[in-house]
């Protein structure tokens, strides 16, 4: 990937968290099962922090 798409990949997947963050939030106020938002929160943190090691690394 080069860094354009690399910066495009994690603006894609702040905003699909945010939505999600929010969603979440709906979830946890009417008493629903939160654990599969939670874990796909998880999963999308680990993705931003490879993301950005890759665009640091492409800076350098």
């Amino acid at each position: 990937m080069n860094k354009k798409e690399i910066q495009d990949q994690i603006a894609f997947l702040k905003a699909d968290y945010i939505r999600i963050q929010g969603d979440l939030d709906k979830l946890e106020a009417n008493g629903a099962n939160v654990k599969n938002a939670e874990a796909q929160l998880a999963r999308m943190e680990k993705e931003l922090k490879d993301l950005k090691a890759q665009l640091a690394e492409a800076n350098a």
